[in-house]
């Protein structure tokens, strides 16, 4: 047959009597580690958005809004930095933060290249109100487990991050 495709069973057909070479068991989702971090972040995300949603803030947003609260000031590098976003991603997020009027940026002094970012007081108000729903939202992500099992499960995580924190790749995803 030219020009077509095969006809009906023919690939069957032609496949009948072969055996499939064998191959190792697909490792199991719910036991890879990728996949249940994955699972964990969506989870976590849906949580937050539930507890926060009267504040339309992303879970980005709001570690950009708490480093910025610890620093009182820096510029996007500093803050892409201390979240592990890359820089391209904290401008975009920032300008975001900016257009809502919870942030000021401006031309750093020391570098005409460089945006200084610093919290305004309506930032600090919002995380000020949101703080509360933010930690139930946090709280809630690893409530299923007790509390000595929270505490290794967190200080396993601290770990592997910083373990990882200098590998490609670590970046988190964008906004």
């Amino acid at each position: 047959m030219q020009g077509g495709a095969a006809p009906p069973g023919a690939l069957e057909h032609s496949m009948a009597g072969r055996r499939a070479p064998k191959t190792e068991s697909p490792w199991p989702l719910e036991e890879r580690p990728g996949y249940l971090i994955r699972r964990l972040h969506q989870i976590h995300v849906a949580l937050f958005q539930e507890k926060c949603a009267t504040f339309d803030i992303t879970p980005l947003q709001y570690s950009l809004l708490t480093a910025l609260a610890k620093r009182g000031t820096a510029d996007q590098t500093t803050l892409a930095a201390d979240i592990a976003l890359d820089r391209t991603t904290t401008t975009g997020a920032l300008k975001r933060l900016q257009s809502r009027r919870f942030v000021d940026r401006a031309t750093a002094r020391h570098d005409r290249r460089a945006q200084a970012c610093r919290l305004t007081r309506a930032g600090v108000a919002l995380l000020r109100k949101m703080e509360q729903a933010a930690r139930q939202a946090h709280l809630e992500t690893v409530a299923d487990l007790g509390k000595a099992d929270r505490k290794r499960f967190i200080a396993m995580m601290q770990k592997i991050v910083a373990a990882r924190s200098g590998a490609a790749g670590t970046t988190a995803a964008p906004d």
